[in-house]
């Protein structure tokens, strides 16, 4: 009868650290990229962006447990934010975080990205599989591409906080209604309004660039982060059009989802998961 024999146990922990050590030195391998040659970008229209969300849908119907466990935590983090907001007399940051949301939008579709190539494929697309691609050489420069995009969205509310000190600051409100009061009634409201919007466009109009294909590509190439940007931003750059039509969808639907207590997110975002997939398909060759 065959015996199984139980190893010592430092050749066994060992045996885990180079396991670990090798996962590790894949990720940080994976963040640059060896190949520096673009792939060809295409022009895209509203034609691609109406049969992306068609799509989206598609996928979403045919994968709805799966996505709606993967996005159902969402909504609960935008609850806690919004109830800190009040609790910590910050609820002028509440629109600002509210506002952000898109700017780390990418990053929570990560997972919706792979289901859509996964069902393209015909390949599994339970939650194992797609955590499982999630490793290694994708995990490093997703997870690098992730934190510029994090930088990106505290930058936004140090600066919306700056807009608010100089407007209507630095006393703390203690009520939305008195907040809004003040932001549509006075004229120091509507300049803290106005340049919070300017200044937001920024912001959603930098990471629209740089993140309009990058997260797709590095799931489905083997590219590092330099090439994901540059062809993101080449996509672009070719359909400045398309690309600002599509940040429009996006801003518009990620705020319907937002009305009902962040509850809508559990529809729309895995719709614009998936519609991003499939636009991505459409804009790189």
């Amino acid at each position: 009868m065959h015996r199984e024999t139980i190893g010592n146990p430092l050749s066994w922990s060992a045996q885990k650290l180079a396991g670990i050590g090798r996962s590790a030195g894949a990720a940080v391998d994976g963040i640059g990229s060896h190949e520096m040659t673009l792939p060809e970008v295409n022009r895209i229209g509203l034609g691609d962006i109406r049969a992306a969300l068609r799509k989206g849908v598609k996928d979403f119907a045919a994968l709805r447990t799966d996505v709606i466990t993967a996005v159902a935590l969402y909504p609960v983090i935008g609850f806690v934010l919004a109830a800190w907001a009040f609790n910590a007399g910050q609820v002028h940051l509440l629109f600002p975080l509210a506002a952000g949301f898109p700017l780390i939008g990418p990053v929570a579709a990560i997972g919706l990205y792979e289901m859509s190539r996964r069902r393209e494929r015909g390949e599994e697309t339970d939650w194992s599989a797609v955590l499982a691609t999630l490793t290694g050489r994708v995990l490093g420069p997703v997870l690098m591409l992730g934190c510029l995009l994090a930088v990106i969205f505290a930058f936004w509310l140090l600066a919306a906080h700056a807009i608010w000190v100089v407007t209507l600051g630095p006393g703390p409100y203690d009520s939305l209604s008195v907040l809004l009061r003040d932001a549509l009634t006075t004229s120091a409201g509507w300049t803290m309004v106005l340049a919070g919007f300017g200044v937001g466009f920024v912001f959603a109009a930098v990471v629209l660039c740089v993140s309009l294909v990058s997260f797709p590509m590095l799931i489905d190439r083997p590219v590092g982060v330099p090439v994901a940007l540059a062809t993101s931003l080449a996509v672009a750059r070719r359909n400045p059009g398309t690309t600002a039509l599509w940040g429009v969808i996006v801003t518009v639907s990620l705020v319907l989802g937002m009305i009902p207590l962040f509850a809508g997110l559990i529809v729309v975002l895995p719709i614009l998961g998936h519609a991003t997939w499939h636009l991505y398909r459409r804009a790189v060759a």
